[in-house]
């Protein structure tokens, strides 16, 4: 693992809200507004970003946390900001804080946690019994 980055370092990712985006479940749309869940993958994307760069090629990240606290509406057509900043590195974790803006308007903010392990090492972890 390479240890390139510093507490406070930042990523960013842009993404447009799309239909695909949208607050619905098996049984329909519920709101026309970017879900959650949506909001969740970009921020887990968003750190992933860091982990891209700092993994040696026998290397993989895994979550190991993420928490959102959703503020505020996003809609179709929008482009959300998702900025990701490293809170600590320890060992083979590394924990960001996150916020998700369209404009000056903070749509949500969360915390996100990944480890990097040996790629055998998950593929241990990921066996089906």
């Amino acid at each position: 693992m390479k240890k390139i980055f510093s507490e406070g370092d930042t990523r960013a990712y842009r993404h447009q809200v799309a239909a695909a985006d949208l607050a619905a479940f098996p049984n329909g749309l519920v709101h026309a507004v970017c879900s959650t869940f949506a909001l969740a993958r970009d921020m887990e994307w968003t750190s992933r970003l860091f982990v891209l760069e700092m993994c040696d090629d026998d290397e993989e990240g895994i979550g190991t946390h993420l928490s959102i606290d959703h503020k505020s509406p996003a809609f179709p057509g929008e482009e959300i900001i998702f900025t990701a900043r490293i809170e600590s590195q320890h060992n083979h974790e590394l924990l960001c804080t996150l916020e998700a803006s369209v404009g000056d308007r903070l749509i949500a903010t969360g915390r996100t946690g990944q480890k990097i392990l040996k790629r055998s090492k998950i593929g241990q972890l990921l066996k089906q019994p």
